[in-house]
């Protein structure tokens, strides 16, 4: 089990007892006794909405006074109060802004940040009451601020805590724009009108620099005359919380004691400036008065910064200073460029030039030096140090920095000396270039990031403190700034995952301290090794221009005395493979032991990590081994030696710390550690998003606005492009003319024939036709005229162009009756523009995608469509579908590992492709010289491509062209027999067709028909000639290389690759200068937002314009988000957010398909309820295996209570890692029944919501039934996160937790959950945990309605006879009590199982009867054979192993084992038997906890 991340979050049991307690681990027994549940019962619990007491105001008073401020503020009292529906039942339906107390307030603004530290829907509750939202928002806004003394309102002040809060809602309202409530209030507090607060000078020289800004405020001010107070309150509120926060912010001492109160809402505070700044909409005005109250300059001043505890207030202080001089012009949103930037530098400076110039002589030489000069800070103090605070003033109000006198209302400005030399000098300094910093920053961590709880924070975050951290919101600045954010969080997510490896590596390492002080390591590790030798070989000088060294390179000596396959695990290693270089210095003695919870660094010594990229491994001779086809030679001994490229960047910062007197960290090296290769990717993704922030990302104007969150988000929808076609062919996407009727119920259809036959050219006539560019712009008109079309389609059908005579010749068709909403999703993406598909489970996303990629090839030949997916085993069913439908395989190319697993024959990887096309090439030239041997010709035409396009040219076209001549002279003959002998004996290419069937010219058939079969024919030859000149490049370009570059840039019509893939070879693929037009996405919603952004970046611009056309997005944000295993980032950064979800949620148009075709109408109605509309397709109740029961079981699903054995529910052996025995041992009796009664293993899978159980499970299946070929293993044991987006007919599924409901309360996994499962769904847990789950409601409510026992129907068989829904005899049903109920029932009937076999069993001497001669062909037939399962490797199922055996080329058939002298056995295999060390289990199946074992 690999072990977590061990940090100073987690110092001993007590801490972790401690954080558990504060995380709110509340269970269901100290719920259902506390005082909370009981006042819930009596006033809003649902569950006793009949018996509830008046509602009565003290009950909040006290409520808030005793569980809330009294417990300051207790995250399980506070988690208590929002699982029992306080909000949604009580506070909010009582609010009134008359009666409402403070208590009130605080209550709803509490219980709503706990729903957002929960990640639960928020703004449905006060949606339910909108009217009373703006009171209710003004009462925030005055609690916010200290409250005056006011006789009449008798309101009470609030304390810094309960400010904390109320910051921390506001801020959540800001960052909700997409909802109308938070928005109309939210938008008032920062638009112009603010800028009443500002200095009149100030606000005259801003309206001077944008007059359009000085008409608005004219307008403003004659609307004022009358300004309420109210009004004037709310435009001085953002300028007045400032001022309160430096307040209480320069109040802090510089030593002594602090109150942490204090510091978390100084942080909050901060945190809630730098999102209002991270917004063009919030930030345009408020900027400037952030600026005109100089926080930044106050705050770098201030005490905190200095102090310990000031740590993160700093840093968020950096991020503030970095967002509020942004590259940005705030006016116009426009992105600004380093020169944009340089010129409002030198306007900045010459300024201040000209005010030093006026008012101080002795500054004269300040005044007339040149800008670069004097505009670093060391220059400006040398010339402000000598001024004092009235030449410093002076200068500030020239600049109208400050108010010439300290009067009202700007009695809190500062005017020392201090503050103002600081003032101008911030001001005035140089900003450094965020791309030069970012072209500087190293890309591997180092130890002091990769342990900085503030940037990098341990899985223990709650979420009750702020990070310095990047969000990704709903809209961002820029591009730069988009790519900037998601640059910081990947690398910082990569940086987590990097700590938890060295973590495990270093850890199982033992490093102890030796006698004589070295270091000596006393366990070993698989990723790890101890360095022999380090020495750095070469430092390249700088490149023109540069600082940092061009290439740095090292020699890493190691001894691999390790067993031989992880020997060959690191001779492997790969040319551009991260490893790390790491320091230890102990200072424990020999022999201490690891503990797991206490701080890493300290016990291991950690000093130094630095990353290193492989070149490759040296030979005896010290040369690189070069990557070939040829096999590597094998090197003797155990002694390698790797040459590593180091980072150039941190090797200048290390060698400049060097100069200051640091330590050598490149002396000191003595752990190698490297990374498992899937998880190893970061360094090139990193360097292809700082590559496009240092190229001009072009983006294509359609999609611009809304990628930043801007403008109207159906601008792209293909209804609003300019370019929308007004007619497309359908190809085989309608199977009929009734069909087509179907699939436009809003369209009238005008046909010329009665129901003509498919395929169909649809022209739509609500689309106006396109018009001369030329021609005058009347956009009224054009809204008229479409008005006045008629929603109505002109259908024409045509026919499909006869390839040739041949059966095979016939193109394959769709064969699925698309819904009409699958219909519009075609249409969709068959027009020009973005096009969003909503895909609930089941619903056919696939087939849709498929049909959409087939429509584009036939109707766009020229168009090259890019497919980009989540995972390979997306990709692979996706490309299955697509070799379904007629799309030549030529035109077809799959990029990256993974095209292995197709479930084909053919091979689809750039190599495959070229062999097929070389293979093709000889195909097609043998048919030519058929050709040439049926028309009688001499000479060698078939010998290349090239001399087969004379042969065409001069020898078949010659006798086509004669042909046509001759027998047009006959299309007025009138005896068809005649007619069809003559094309008999004159069609020039019959004898080449003589294998075709016969005869090629059918006898009665009319001219035209029999001159189509011709022309058919000769297009079979033409096509022939065709693809062999598309194929002779291939005979012109001669290695494989350059073979497959050509396929990849010019050949394939259609290329599929992940979307890791995408980000790793961008460079690569730009390059080689890769084209395509149209984007296709599957999985969207999976998809991390910055791996979806880069393939739209994969090919350069032409003419400054990105050439896409089309993009297609398919997914379901309803489902599970990309996994993000650090919390902190997870929830704080939202950086689970796809751009799927996102797009979704600025209120892009999407299809929503509406149709599922998977489950049981029964099953899908405990899920259909998330989505907007779905329903279920005919077939769910027409076939067989929907309208039969489920074998042996009484209901089709089922919720079933499993209670605690022994007195034990849910267990965590380690933190996170949950397990629940009676649960696992329920679900695998369950299974075992199913099996008895004869269902396929296959078609049953156990899910459950932690790895933990799910290694249980695993454990329980190995010790039960794993080894017995009556039962054996299920499909698959996995976890509901894994199984996103497969499916099975029956599903069993844990849900573990006991005590609290966990993860599960995010929808989005209950849907997965629901969702997989086709014919039978039965799920074990605490029934009275999760039915009073608010979130879990809708689904729990149906669940519930069944009983809570499992009930069973022993005397069935699989398949059984009987029907869904029918009745079943009292007496032939079995209620089961418990787990242990089960367990005993399932041991009688397999005994009863057990005797029944035996009398059918045969006797050893019929078996060898029976048994064929031939001993390798054994007769299998339909017994599921399950291979022996390995003692030290029971967590993982035998077809996984047998999966990694076949690999290998192992044998996979089933033999006895005989038995054997085990003396004789060779010892390397006896090792392989054991299986591996107890403590490298890690390399079979990590058991961290991830994503989905955090909440």
């Amino acid at each position: 089990m690999k072990r977590r991340s061990q940090t100073a979050a987690a110092q001993s049991k007590e801490a972790n007892k401690k954080f558990k307690d504060k995380a709110g681990s509340l269970t269901l027994d100290q719920f259902s006794s506390d005082v909370i549940w009981q006042l819930a019962s009596q006033y809003w619990s649902p569950d006793t909405k009949s018996e509830h007491l008046p509602y009565n105001p003290s009950i909040i008073e006290r409520i808030y006074n005793e569980e809330i401020s009294n417990s300051k503020h207790s995250a399980r009292r506070i988690n208590m109060l929002e699982f029992s529906q306080y909000l949604e039942q009580f506070l909010w339906p009582n609010y009134k802004r008359e009666t409402a107390s403070h208590a009130h307030l605080m209550s709803i603004v509490i219980m709503a940040n706990e729903k957002f530290r929960e990640r639960v829907e928020v703004w449905n509750v006060f949606e339910q009451l909108p009217d009373e939202y703006p009171s209710f928002f003004r009462h925030v806004l005055e609690s916010c601020l200290p409250s005056k003394v006011d006789s009449k309102k008798k309101q009470a002040s609030s304390t810094l805590r309960e400010r904390t809060a109320l910051l921390m809602f506001l801020n959540h309202c800001f960052n909700s724009m997409e909802i109308g409530l938070c928005r109309d209030q939210a938008k008032r507090l920062v638009s112009l009108t603010m800028w009443h607060c500002l200095q009149p000078k100030r606000r005259e020289q801003e309206l001077k620099d944008v007059p359009e800004w000085r008409k608005y405020w004219k307008r403003l001010q004659k609307k004022d005359k009358d300004l309420k107070p109210e009004i004037l309150w709310e435009r001085h509120f953002m300028q007045n919380l400032i001022i309160d926060f430096l307040h209480i912010l320069e109040t802090i001492p510089l030593e002594g004691e602090i109150n942490p109160n204090v510091v978390h809402y100084c942080e909050r505070f901060l945190e809630f400036i730098i999102d209002l700044e991270a917004l063009l909409p919030t930030r345009r005005f408020f900027n400037t008065v952030l600026d005109d109250c100089h926080l930044i300059v106050r705050a770098l001043l201030s005490p905190l910064v200095q102090r310990e505890e000031g740590k993160l207030f700093g840093q968020l202080l950096d991020m503030l200073n970095f967002y509020t001089r942004f590259e940005i012009n705030d006016v116009t949103g426009n992105s600004l460029t380093d020169h944009d930037m340089t010129q409002l530098h030198y306007k900045k400076i010459t300024s201040l030039q000209r005010a030093v110039f006026a008012k101080f002589p002795s500054l004269r030489v300040f005044a007339l030096s040149n800008v670069a000069t004097v505009d670093n800070r060391v220059s400006l103090e040398k010339h402000f140090g000598a001024l004092d605070a009235e030449g410093l003033k002076q200068i500030a109000t020239f600049l109208n920095l400050v108010p010439d006198e300290i009067v009202e209302p700007f009695q809190w400005h500062r005017l020392d000396e201090q503050f103002l030399r600081e003032l101008l000098i911030t001001r005035h300094e140089k900003r450094c270039s965020q791309l030069e910093a970012l072209n500087e920053m190293p890309l591997y961590p180092t130890e002091q990031i990769i342990w900085d709880e503030n940037i990098v924070p341990s899985d223990y975050y709650t979420g009750d403190s702020c990070l310095a951290l990047p969000k990704l919101n709903l809209q961002f600045l820029t591009l730069h700034d988009y790519l900037l954010r998601n640059f910081n969080l990947f690398r910082l997510e990569s940086t987590y995952e990097i700590r938890q490896d060295i973590e495990d590596a270093v850890s199982r390492m033992l490093p102890w301290q030796s006698e004589d002080g070295d270091v000596v390591f006393g366990g070993w590790a698989r990723m790890a090794l101890p360095i022999a030798s380090f020495a750095v070989v070469e430092v390249a000088k700088p490149h023109l221009g540069e600082k940092k060294p061009s290439r740095v390179r090292a020699d890493v000596g190691v001894t691999l005395s390790v067993r031989r396959e992880i020997k060959e695990e690191w001779e492997n290693l790969r040319k551009h493979d991260v490893c790390f270089l790491i320091t230890v210095k102990p200072t424990q003695p020999f022999g201490t032991k690891y503990n797991s919870r206490e701080p890493f660094i300290p016990q291991v010594g950690l000093v130094s990590v630095r990353g290193c990229e492989v070149e490759g491994m040296l030979d005896a001779n010290g040369r690189v081994i070069e990557d070939g086809p040829e096999p590597r030679q094998q090197l003797p001994g155990e002694q390698r030696s790797y040459r590593v490229w180091l980072d150039s960047n941190q090797y200048r910062l290390d060698m400049d710390e060097l100069q200051d007197g640091a330590d050598d960290v490149y002396e000191s090296f003595n752990i190698l550690m490297r990374r498992k290769p899937k998880e190893n990717n970061f360094k090139a993704v990193l360097e292809t998003i700082r590559h496009l922030m240092n190229t001009e990302c072009v983006v294509p104007p359609w999609l611009h606005d809304i990628l930043l969150g801007y403008g109207d988000p159906a601008a792209a929808h293909y209804s609003n492009m300019p370019n929308q076609e007004r007619s497309l062919e359908f190809n085989d996407t309608f199977l009929d003319y009734q069909h087509l009727k179907d699939s436009f119920p809003n369209y009238e259809l005008k046909c010329d024939a009665e129901s003509p036959l498919p395929p169909y050219r649809l022209i739509f006539e609500d689309v106006p036709e396109q018009r001369d560019s030329d021609a005058e712009e009347d956009d009224n008109g054009d809204k008229e005229m479409i008005s006045a079309i008629s929603k109505s389609i002109q259908v024409q059908p045509y026919k499909y162009e006869a390839r040739g005579p041949y059966p095979s010749d016939k193109p394959k068709e769709n064969s699925i009756r698309f819904t009409p909403t699958q219909v519009e999703a075609i249409r969709a993406g068959m027009q020009p523009g973005l096009t969003l598909v909503v895909g609930p489970p089941g619903t056919g996303k696939t087939d849709v995608a498929v049909q959409i990629i087939s429509n584009i090839y036939h109707n766009q030949p020229q168009q090259r469509t890019l497919i980009v997916t989540h995972s390979n085993q997306a990709l692979n069913q996706l490309f299955e579908k697509i070799m379904a439908l007629d799309i030549d395989e030529r035109h077809l190319l799959r990029l990256g590992h993974g095209e292995e697993a197709l479930e084909t024959e053919k091979d689809y990887s750039r190599y495959g492709r070229v062999n097929y096309v070389l293979a093709k090439r000889m195909d097609l030239l043998n048919q030519v010289q058929q050709l040439q041997e049926a028309l009688g010709v001499s000479g060698d035409n078939a010998y290349t491509c090239e001399t087969a396009g004379y042969f065409y040219l001069y020898n078949v076209m010659a006798r086509w062209e004669k042909f046509q001549s001759q027998i047009n002279a006959h299309r007025d003959e009138s005896d068809l027999n005649k007619l069809s002998e003559l094309f008999e004996t004159q069609f020039p290419f019959s004898k080449f067709f003589a294998d075709a069937p016969q005869p090629l010219f059918k006898v009665g058939k009319p001219f035209d028909e029999l001159m189509s079969i011709a022309q058919s024919n000769f297009r079979y030859i033409s096509d022939i000639f065709t693809e062999l000149e598309e194929f002779r490049a291939f005979e012109l370009l001669r290695t494989g290389l350059d073979r497959s570059k050509y396929l990849l840039v010019k050949e394939a019509k259609i290329i599929a690759m992940t979307c890791t893939h995408a980000a790793l070879k961008r460079k690569e693929l730009v390059n080689l200068g890769f084209r395509y037009d149209n984007i296709l996405m599957e999985e969207s919603a999976q998809i991390l937002e910055i791996e979806t952004f880069i393939p739209l970046l994969l090919q350069n611009p032409l003419d400054g314009l990105n050439r896409l056309k089309r993009w297609i997005m398919i997914g379901d944000h309803h489902q599970l988000p990309p996994v993000i295993k650090n919390m902190a980032f997870q929830k704080y950064s939202n950086m689970e957010q796809s751009l799927f979800t996102r797009l979704v949620r600025l209120g892009v148009p999407t299809v929503d398909l509406d149709g599922q075709g998977r489950a049981r109408a029964s099953i899908c109605s405990l899920y259909k309820w998330r989505y907007k509309k779905l329903e279920d397709l005919q077939h769910i109740f027409e076939r067989d295996e929907y309208k039969r029961a489920n074998a042996g079981i009484v209901h089709d699903y089922q919720l079933i209570n499993v209670e605690d054995f022994k007195g034990v529910g849910e267990s965590e052996p380690n933190p996170y890692f949950y397990q629940n025995l009676a649960e696992a041992e329920y679900i695998v009796a369950m299974f075992m029944y199913m099996r008895l009664l004869g269902y396929p293993a296959s078609k049953i899978s156990i899910l459950t919501t932690y790895n933990g159980q799910k290694h249980l499970i695993r454990d329980v299946i190995n010790a039960r039934c794993g080894n017995n070929p009556l039962i054996g293993w299920p499909h698959k044991i996995t976890t509901v996160d894994k199984y996103q987006g497969q499916q099975n007919d029956y599903i069993l599924i844990s849900l573990v937790r006991t005590k609290a409901v966990g993860h599960l309360r995010d929808v989005r996994r209950l849907v997965v959950a629901m969702s997989r499962a086709r014919l039978g769904l039965y799920v074990f847990g605490r029934v009275s945990l999760f039915k009073n789950c608010l979130e879990l409601q809708q689904t729990f409510k149906v669940l519930t309605q069944r009983p809570l026992q499992l009930s069973l129907v022993p005397s069935d068989s699989y398949p059984t006879e009987r029907l869904a829904g029918e009745a079943v005899p009292e007496e032939s049903c079995r209620s089961i009590d418990n787990m242990s109920d089960m367990a005993q029932f399932v041991y009688e009937l397999y005994m009863a199982k057990m005797a029944e076999l035996k009398g059918k069993i045969p006797s050893e001497e019929e078996l060898r009867a029976m048994r064929p001669q031939d001993d390798d062909e054994e007769d299998t037939e339909d017994v599921e054979v399950v291979p022996p399962v390995e003692t030290n490797s029971s967590d993982e199922p035998p077809q996984k192993r047998l999966a990694k055996d076949k690999k290998k080329g192992g044998d996979t058939t089933f033999k006895p084992t005989p038995i054997q002298n085990e003396i004789n056995v060779d010892e390397a295999e006896i090792e392989q038997k054991e299986g591996l060390h107890p403590k490298d289990k890690s390399a079979e199946e990590t058991t961290e906890p991830t994503a989905e074992d955090n909440q």
